[in-house]
């Protein structure tokens, strides 16, 4: 473990806390299934294929902000189960530790900076649209 004081430590652990109790909250709030509140200026009710695929942007742009908060729910549980094991703020690739000011950016950091940016350019992201249908 990282030269961290136990403040410090107790500071981390209290923001990742905080980030899963909202994160919780958001995942639960979503509903990708219910329907989109009627709008309150004229409209006119014809479905083009305009529409339909505005509306699929939408139902995916939820769907990959679901993801994406789900994503942050494990990388925070990972956090938790590293700093039981002793292993808080140790790169998981090189091993040296990640710095305080990077654990403050972001408390579930598993890596130093060297080696997130070269986890980034060997692992890229997809961005992924639901087909039609």
């Amino acid at each position: 473990m990282p030269e961290l004081s136990k403040d410090r430590i107790q500071q981390l652990r209290e923001r990742l806390d905080r980030r899963e109790a909202e994160l919780i909250e958001e995942v639960h709030a979503v509903d990708p299934t219910a329907p989109a509140p009627p709008s309150k200026e004229p409209h006119n009710q014809v479905e083009n294929l305009g529409e339909l695929g505005e509306q699929r942007i939408r139902d995916a742009v939820v769907q990959a902000e679901q993801e994406r908060d789900v994503g942050e729910l494990r990388q925070i549980a990972v956090a938790k189960e590293r700093k039981d094991r002793g292993e808080y703020g140790d790169c998981v690739d090189c091993g040296v530790d990640i710095p305080f000011a990077r654990l403050e950016v972001q408390p579930a950091a598993v890596r130093c900076v060297a080696c997130q940016e070269r986890y980034e350019r060997t692992h890229q992201s997809v961005v992924r649209i639901a087909p039609l249908g």
